[in-house]
């Protein structure tokens, strides 16, 4: 009984809501057209109407459930723009309804058909209103994601609680208005200056609506410390003992789901560990995770870790992690080379090929790693690029599976909570960017002709200096890698970072040495990737894959690293450094 009683309040003080702000001149303008054409009594019961309405319609049909948000927004901005334009030019109008039979610009006509038709227009103009006036409170949220669920007749009525406020006070500003007006007889010429200004400002807030700047102004007013409605509510909510669901904060933006649609994964090239995956099977039952990744990107590497951690966590509550493996270089394209690799990281959720970059350009995505989370509803609702973020991340993983368990009118609860503990993979200081063998990248070639396939015989420079790829020998330049042609190749580059990785293959395994500053590394400076024979250390470079060449215990510095080839037929594609 409570809670019908705050619904009516919280209707009532929606009118604070930075939701409101924006459309509010609408129904003040509205009780300034003479009472012939605009009725505020038809208006907020219309509105009130919409509001029910469209809650019911978007919470109960699967007919809307894919209508973009936009399109209620043009809609909504389209019939304001439209009574606007109709206020300004009243003679227009006139003319217009005459020649269509629907009114005239005589006191006769106006008597008989006008009074009707200016009944529909305030109408009209009420439930355009209506899905903008949703979804402005924390009450109007929790009867939509708990107690409509739960109980029909008891949401409806709590809705309807919530709709009667709303429009009571929306009259109350419009008969106040209304009356102001009528002392002040400023408004009786329809094509005086009063009447066009209100048409501007109707033409201004439809304009607003339609391309999502009233948006805008609910984010300007939030950050500029209008909090409006919100914090009264809460602590009403509060005592009632009814909180909003665990995990899930109040954002207007998100509740009314305007955000972008998923996209399905797109010509697939293969799957590396399922036999076959839908995203649109899992809309409704599942909360996704698309992480864009290739399996020599150290970056990615790094991020493998939490993924895995979140998939043993929350795969039970309803998470679906799905990797898109997007390949970087073109033996990534091999699926037992993908399988493998997914094999030697733990990856136990569904890993997919996109060879062709269809879901990559599906989703506009330009990095390594990407991921998008999309909700229960088949919503993006969050996106991180690259390496970091994963508090942050884990915290939204949360918030959609506690949105998943209302839906599922399943306890909150059952949604983990904490974060994972993963020993930190960020890198440290690096003073050294990726360092691109091939030639269609390798802009940082010192000693020979950058950008240029083909052969090149290039002989050691006199000095070398930081981040200056430096190849010693006879080389043959492809578009992705280097390769070496004779028995005695060498690779000099100084670098300043912690740890050294390095993407290259041989046809046959190759025995490189590794220097550092003149002399082998050791135990405290060797990658995971060195072995150590007679003292010296050495890279076994076979598999295509990436090859951690140096992890410096002391931390990030600048050294001199050199490798000694003693074979032909090595493929150098990078360095990459962290």
């Amino acid at each position: 009984m409570f809670l019908l009683f705050l619904s009516f309040i919280a209707g009532v003080l929606t009118v604070l809501a930075p939701c409101v702000l924006p459309v509010l001149p609408i129904i003040i303008g509205g009780s300034a057209q003479d009472s012939q054409r605009r009725n505020p009594y038809v208006i907020t019961a219309s509105l009130a109407v919409a509001v029910v309405l469209f809650t019911l319609l978007l919470k109960f049909s699967t007919l809307f459930v894919n209508v973009p948000p936009e399109v209620w927004s043009y809609t909504s901005g389209t019939i304001i723009i439209f009574f606007g334009l109709i206020t300004i030019f009243p003679n227009f109008w006139d003319k217009f309804n005459f020649r269509l039979g629907l009114s005239a610009g005589s006191d006769k006509i106006l008597n008989s058909s006008a009074h009707q038709t200016g009944r529909i227009g305030d109408m009209l103009i009420g439930l355009s209103l209506g899905p903008v006036f949703s979804s402005c409170s924390p009450t109007y949220f929790l009867i939509l994601a708990t107690v409509l669920p739960q109980s029909f007749g008891k949401g409806l009525a709590d809705l309807i609680a919530y709709a009667l406020g709303l429009s009571l006070i929306l009259l109350l500003i419009s008969l106040l208005g209304r009356r102001f007006i009528e002392k002040a007889k400023i408004a009786a010429n329809p094509n005086g200056v009063f009447k066009r200004v209100l048409g501007v400002l109707f033409l201004v807030v439809g304009i607003l609506i339609f391309t999502g700047g009233d948006k805008k102004m609910q984010v300007f007013f939030a950050n500029h410390g209008w909090s409006g409605v919100s914090s009264i509510e809460q602590y009403f909510l509060t005592q009632l003992n009814t909180p909003m669901p665990a995990g899930i904060t109040f954002d207007n933006t998100v509740a009314n789901k305007n955000l972008p649609r998923y996209h399905e994964i797109v010509n697939p090239s293969g799957f590396v560990n399922t036999s076959s995956i839908k995203i649109g099977d899992l809309i409704g039952k599942k909360v996704i995770i698309v992480d864009f990744m290739t399996y020599s990107c150290i970056n990615c590497i790094r991020t493998f870790p939490y993924l895995n951690a979140w998939y043993e966590k929350y795969h039970d509550k309803g998470l679906e992690i799905i990797g898109i493996h997007t390949p970087e270089f073109s033996f990534e394209k091999n699926i037992d080379n993908v399988r493998k690799a997914m094999a030697g990281f733990g990856i136990k959720f569904p890993v997919v090929l996109d060879n062709n970059y269809g879901t990559w350009n599906a989703y506009s995505n330009n990095y390594w790693p990407n991921k998008f989370i999309i909700d229960i509803d088949g919503y993006v609702a969050f996106n991180h690029a690259g390496e970091g973020g994963y508090e942050e991340t884990e915290q939204k993983i949360q918030e959609l599976l506690a949105e998943k368990m209302v839906r599922d009118k399943q306890s909150v609860a059952a949604v983990p909570t904490g974060i994972v503990q993963v020993i930190s993979t960020l890198p440290t200081a690096v003073g050294s960017p990726e360092t691109y063998f091939g030639s269609a990248r390798n802009e940082y070639l010192a000693n020979g002709v950058p950008q240029q396939s083909g052969e090149q015989k290039l002989i050691a420079p006199n000095a070398v200096n930081l981040n200056e790829l430096n190849l010693v020998g006879a080389w043959n330049f492809e578009d992705e890698f280097a390769q070496t042609n004779e028995v005695v190749d060498k690779i000099i580059y100084r670098y300043s970072a912690h740890n050294v990785h390095f993407v290259a293959s041989s046809e046959i395994p190759n025995k490189v040495e590794v220097l550092r500053d003149g002399v082998s590394l050791t135990k405290d400076t060797a990658g995971s990737d060195v072995v150590f024979e007679n003292g010296k250390s050495y890279l076994l470079i076979h598999d295509e894959r990436l090859y951690n060449v140096v992890s410096d215990k002391a931390g990030s510095g600048e050294h001199t690293l050199q490798f000694i080839i003693n074979s032909a037929g090595l493929k150098a594609y990078t360095f990459t450094f962290g």
